[in-house]
């Protein structure tokens, strides 16, 4: 069992085919919660100009080597039951697994009446799992979802949060019906937990900034606080403990605290809850880097300040970038940054060596502020699942209009 974890993902699905002793060991849920390679990949997500609607993919195996990274490429092959999506965009990476949340017409003829589905994707077996997301509300109220996958159970999980959209309805609405609704994978089935719910003062910021980190999802929100003039909003983080399902207040320092929540991010570095705040007076050109310490609530330690635009830099550009923004993390810890230069409408992806000084360009153009960094180690979670990555179109309209009768 031992040897078998330490073999590459290419090996162990051939190994599942040798014989029927290989495939009960390899199909074991506890081999299968248990089994993750060391090797780190980033599924890059990305809008380009030509196809404003849908994301395009890249995976970039992330190695230890900087001297070829990044050389490994792969263009995964995007199952059809996320292409049938409308708009469909990343909600977040956890153990290997990516979600995915869009809309799908209820029926050909009614293009107006949209169902609501996720997909569960897990790019190194081609194994995908769509499910549909009820009682999905937009107007007085809001509804998103968030995904992980447990620790101590390897089981995949999606929320799905409501939240009260306006301030001036924060007084009169008691209560928020079905705030909080969680599916699992083996039950299928949505069940509303009880305890530990977030305050309806609470209005979250989740479209594609959701991260997961050591058994917790995190969201950027802000707690809009009634006082005499109105109300006052601050900025802070909610927590999810995938395990026992409990919600959680992140407090952050008054600098991040008090700074309007569009000027910062969340991401997850090397297994660690940062913040990455955007300085307004540099036209964002200026990223400072705080780091959660040991999971203490508001005990964030400024790390260091990323400027791609600073003399001492390599960035090969006469006069700098016109704008940054942090898109996500290496395994080393290097950021991954979306520039863009006067003289171009796209943006391109880029990697900043935090000890070099030195940007290579990792050849990915996009929409400015539509690229987005996933870092995902190859799993077999979803090898147990029927295998549906390989239906036609015909086959993926007639499974995905199943999931609701």
């Amino acid at each position: 069992m031992e040897i078998m974890n330490r073999l590459p993902i290419k090996s162990i699905l051939q190994f599942r085919t040798v014989s029927k002793t290989c495939k009960s060991m390899i199909d074991n849920s506890a081999f299968r919660a248990h089994y993750h390679t060391h090797q780190q990949h980033l599924l890059v997500a990305y809008d380009d100009l030509f196809d404003k609607y849908n994301y395009n993919y890249v995976s970039i195996t992330d190695d230890d080597d900087d001297e070829t990274f990044p050389q490994q490429y792969d263009y995964p092959t995007v199952p059809m039951l996320v292409n049938m999506l409308q708009h469909p965009i990343v909600i977040a990476s956890s153990r290997g697994l990516v979600c995915l949340f869009g809309v799908r017409p209820k029926n050909r003829k009614d293009s107006c009446c949209m169902r609501n589905i996720a997909v569960l994707w897990n790019p190194s077996i081609r194994r995908v799992i769509p499910v549909f997301v009820p009682n999905v509300v937009y107007g007085m109220y809001h509804t998103f979802i968030g995904f992980g996958v447990c620790r101590a159970t390897a089981e995949p999980k999606i929320v799905k949060i409501t939240y009260i959209e306006k301030e001036s309805d924060i007084e009169r609405i008691s209560s928020i019906p079905l705030q909080v609704e969680v599916f699992t994978l083996s039950t299928g089935v949505w069940r509303r937990p009880y305890n530990n719910l977030p305050r309806k003062s609470t209005r979250f910021v989740w479209i594609c900034m959701q991260v997961v980190v050591d058994g917790f999802m995190y969201w950027r929100a802000t707690d809009r606080v009634k006082t005499d003039g109105g109300y006052t909003s601050y900025s802070l983080i909610i927590s999810f403990d995938i395990t026992t399902e409990e919600f959680g207040e992140v407090n952050l320092p008054d600098t991040l605290a008090h700074a309007s929540v569009c000027n910062f991010s969340i991401a997850n570095l090397r297994e660690s809850l940062v913040v990455l705040y955007r300085n307004v007076e540099t036209k964002g050109s200026v990223t400072s880097v705080w780091m959660m310490e040991d999971g203490v609530s508001k005990m964030f330690t400024k790390r260091y300040i990323i400027d791609v635009n600073a003399p001492d830099v390599r960035n090969g550009r006469v006069g700098g970038f016109r704008d940054t923004t942090v898109s996500g993390f290496r395994k080393s810890g290097d950021p991954i940054i979306e520039v863009v230069d006067d003289n171009k409408q796209s943006s391109e992806l880029v990697v900043y060596d935090l000890r070099s000084k030195r940007i290579d360009y990792l050849g990915v153009y996009g929409i400015w502020g539509a690229s987005f960094v996933y870092p995902y180690m190859e799993t077999i979670l979803l090898l147990d699942q029927p295998n549906l990555a390989g239906y036609n179109e015909m086959e993926a309209s007639e499974h995905l209009d199943s999931l609701v009768s």
